[in-house]
């Protein structure tokens, strides 16, 4: 029996804090662009099904009961205790917290104080500097107040996050924009920018993720559907040695790319979570996939969750069970020993995020 007492989820958002309808419910579930297609339901995927598995006996009802009938419970206990049963039977004991998406979602407070957990935040590097442009009037201004405000965040939370190779490959190049190239590229996008613009630019994108990696935080990296090794692999080579850890998040349908890079360099870590909750029953095949590429301390565990309290469970309940079902048969069959299964799993559960992020042992 492979037992994972402690889970640190190392990369996830807050949940809702409205009362939600069938589809918008279910839009939650998807992990794709708009709705599902005419006469289909994000509850027929793999995570659809794992969360009718998992979370209906946290709410009383039986495993796989019908989507309407465990909604219908959800509303009846109330948004407030039905988030409350979920995140504490999810067996999370710390929650990493990306803070950059939008909506009515909860902090990493009050997500702390509902899933009777412990909480730390992680700062999104490009709502930071849509922030300050929105209150920094010239260039030098918004170039003073970046710096300043990535250091101040760095006093506060554990680890920085971007989406720079998701909205631009070109952030990635192998080393830092000159002083020149940032001032023009500010001053254009300042210019031409509405207050709450998305900051696209290749070069700002660039210059924000070598201010973090100065920084010494680690730093987490959205893949989207590239793959890993193409897109991050120049950027890894070259941040190699700075003191600064990435953390390759969402690597899936790559994610036996993300586990080669993770053993290449050793600073870079790859994400196990919608690797799992995307598969769901064919969680263990993947997980076996990333621990034949991956070393065991190089691998961490997160549900990736934002918006559903659902996501937590279903993360945490697969990668359980997955890890449970991938070591315990090579225990079986005599190629590991218990005793080195137990510390793996301890580890990937929840020893790699603490050493990575700083974290005290609770």
């Amino acid at each position: 029996m492979i037992e994972t007492p402690s889970l640190v989820d190392q990369h996830c958002h807050g949940v809702l804090r409205t009362e939600l309808g069938l589809g918008t419910f279910e839009a939650h579930l998807g992990r794709g662009e708009g709705p599902p297609a005419p006469g289909t339901t994000f509850f027929d995927t793999q995570t659809g099904f794992a969360v009718r598995r998992w979370c209906p006996p946290l709410l009383g009802l039986e495993p796989h009961c019908p989507p309407a009938r465990y909604l219908a419970r959800r509303r009846e206990l109330g948004v407030l205790e039905a988030g409350r049963r979920l995140l504490r039977g999810s067996g999370i004991t710390t929650y990493l917290v990306d803070t950059g998406l939008p909506g009515d979602l909860t902090g990493p407070g009050e997500l702390a104080t509902t899933g009777g957990a412990e909480a730390h935040e992680i700062v999104r590097l490009e709502l930071l500097a849509e922030q300050v442009a929105d209150t920094s009037g010239t260039v030098d201004s918004f170039l003073a107040n970046l710096a300043e405000s990535v250091h101040g965040a760095a006093n506060g939370a554990v680890a920085f996050t971007s989406v720079a190779g998701v909205r631009q490959r070109r952030a990635l190049a192998a080393e830092p924009p000159g002083p020149g190239e940032v001032r023009g590229a500010a001053g254009r996008w300042l210019a031409g920018r509405q207050v709450g613009g998305e900051l696209a630019d290749p070069v700002l994108l660039r210059h924000l993720l070598w201010i973090a990696v100065a920084s010494g935080l680690p730093l987490q990296l959205h893949t989207g559907a590239a793959d890993p090794q193409r897109s991050f692999g120049d950027f890894a080579r070259s941040t190699a040695g700075l003191g600064t850890d990435l953390v390759l998040l969402h690597g899936y349908p790559h994610h036996r790319s993300a586990a080669h890079l993770a053993g290449v360099f050793p600073h870079v870590y790859a994400d196990l979570g919608p690797a799992l909750v995307r598969t769901g029953a064919r969680a263990a095949a993947v997980l076996a996939e990333i621990l034949e590429l991956a070393p065991f301390g190089k691998l961490l565990f997160s549900s990736g969750a934002q918006g559903l309290p659902e996501l937590h469970v279903v993360g945490a309940h697969l990668f359980r069970e997955a890890l449970g079902r991938v070591l315990g048969t090579w225990v079986a069959e005599g190629a590991w020993s218990l005793t080195d299964a137990q510390r793996v799993a301890g580890l990937i559960a929840a020893g790699n995020a603490r050493r990575v992020y700083g974290l005290v042992d609770a």
